[in-house]
């Protein structure tokens, strides 16, 4: 017997017969790929990725733009029993050789010009091979190998997030955990077959994937889009008449500052927030530009997928809450005891059931930190994540954010680990020491502003300034450096990293 403890699940790549066979999946440019078009393309990659790796259980990386085969790469891996690992277009060399190399990459599917910043940074046993060789072989009329026969257990997907105290780490995603994330998210957003999504995120953040992933479970159609500006979005909405959108605060700030035809706006009919707080001001002005639309304010962490969405119809009382659990999900508000919170009281939002990840790749220290046993008041049991956020939940049990416990900083949606900006700093040889932190903004949710020492009081401003540009990826760029001749420390000697920021916070004010 089915239960909500123990849902059912199938491989990932059989996605690709949940819609119609003519049904559009996929939409780029002037392009359409129908759902019969997804499942043969998706088996011809299959097989060429297994040729390339030699064998099933590989990890095969891709490191490229939205293109259609980054869109099937995810499918077309598991349909292979390899493993993916998809790479933010956004980020340079030095993070995208330390994932690849952390994975053990057999393969890197990616472009010449991303393939030649890499350099001589490639892992010497990861192969490379050109995006347009993939794109070929989708054509090709090849050999293609049949739905896989995967156990639900088995892994798909590392997805990388940066962590608080280094560099970023992988994150294990079952079949399960894909699927059960698919179904959950169309479920709770009413996605249906004439819905068109509007994909702006990266695949290789979770909430990204899932733009692809919940829609073809619906057998609705996607758009990828890399834009560069707000007025791209608008008119891509146009063009393919776009129903549902995904984004992140920053881009919500934009996107009501942008000019919007009447009769696009009017096709919208759900937003999801995910990367942050949705503030009562924009949620106003969403509604403002997006009159028939719902808005869906979620809450979730790689480590376990999604974990709560606010119903469109609390928003408008409730505008600060983050929801009560998704479908698949069990939300507990513990104490440090493991007990469960009393209404109101702030506690750790601990998240158990299926959607909860596989672990840390080849990290059990780290693991152990984060994935623990459930609590005792848990109906699912097994593992947790512990969120390391602070909640509370109100009497009629929705919950609302109080703060995280790490150092991490949420900027333009994106994670970002203070300690990965810090070493990069010192790894350009102009400061000896690096403090970076969050400070709050009004479009990016916080800006980066790094503190540092330079060697002998040398004050390398334009140096600094280009090594980081060089070795950063945009978004993890400091907003404001700051040079110092001392910093201050604590009493065991380390930077004492409150004090520092304390020592800020008055200009921020100011």
């Amino acid at each position: 017997m089915t239960t909500l403890e123990n849902p059912p699940s199938r491989p990932i790549d059989h996605l690709v017969h949940f819609g119609a066979p003519d049904a559009a999946a996929l939409l780029i440019g002037d392009a359409v790929t129908t759902f019969a078009d997804l499942d043969a393309g998706v088996g011809r990659l299959a097989s060429w990725l297994l040729d390339q790796v030699g064998g099933p259980g590989e990890r095969v990386a891709s490191w490229s733009a939205k293109t259609r085969a980054a869109c099937l790469m995810p499918l077309a891996a598991a349909r292979a029993g390899l493993i993916h690992v998809p790479v933010n277009p956004l980020l340079k060399g030095p993070q995208v050789a330390h994932i690849l190399s952390d994975s053990g990459a057999k393969l890197l599917v990616t472009n010449a010009a991303r393939a030649d910043m890499l350099g001589a940074e490639r892992p010497e046993d990861c192969a490379y091979q050109d995006l347009k060789i993939a794109e070929d072989v989708i054509d090709s009329g090849g050999q293609a190998l049949p739905p896989s026969t995967a156990r639900p257990d088995d892994l798909a997907a590392i997805l990388y997030t940066s962590g608080s105290t280094g560099r970023p780490k992988g994150v294990m995603l079952s079949h399960a955990n894909l699927w059960l994330g698919a179904e959950s998210v169309a479920s709770y957003l009413n996605l249906v077959p004439d819905d068109r999504v509007l994909a702006v995120l990266p695949f290789s953040f979770d909430y990204g994937q899932s733009q692809l992933l919940s829609s073809w479970y619906a057998g609705a159609a996607v758009a990828p889009l890399d834009y560069l500006t707000p007025r791209d979005v608008v008119k891509t909405a146009a063009r393919h008449r776009i129903t549902t959108l995904a984004g992140v605060p920053p881009l919500w700030v934009q996107l009501v500052e942008s000019e919007w035809p009447a009769d696009t706006a009017a096709l919208l009919r759900r937003l999801t927030n995910s990367g942050g707080a949705l503030t009562p001001s924009l949620i106003d002005a969403m509604r403002a530009t997006f009159p028939r639309a719902d808005i869906y304010p979620m809450y979730g962490l790689t480590e376990a997928f999604r974990s709560t969405w606010l119903d469109p119809a609390l928003v408008a009382d409730h505008p600060t809450s983050m929801g009560r659990a998704i479908p698949h999900a069990e939300i507990l508000v513990c104490r440090a005891d493991g007990s469960i919170t009393n209404d109101d009281e702030a506690g750790e939002l601990v998240h158990a059931g299926p959607l909860v990840a596989k672990g840390y790749w080849r990290d059990e220290e780290r693991t152990a930190q984060r994935f623990r046993p459930a609590p005792a008041a848990s109906r699912y049991g097994g593992t947790a994540v512990w969120s390391g956020d602070t909640v509370r939940r109100d009497g009629d049990g929705l919950l609302y954010f109080v703060g995280r416990d790490d150092a991490m900083i949420k900027t333009a949606g994106n994670r970002v680990s203070p300690t990965e900006i810090e070493d990069v700093a010192v790894a350009s040889g102009l400061i000896y020491e690096a403090v970076a932190f969050g400070v709050p903004d009004p479009r990016l949710g916080a800006a980066i502003v790094l503190i540092v020492r330079g060697r002998n009081g040398r004050d390398d401003a334009d140096g600094l300034a280009a090594y980081l540009r060089q070795n950063l990826p945009n978004f993890m760029q400091p907003q404001v450096v700051e040079w110092r001749d001392a910093l201050p420390r604590n009493p065991n000697g380390k930077l004492d990293r409150v004090a520092i920021a304390a020592e800020w916070a008055p200009k921020v004010a100011a």
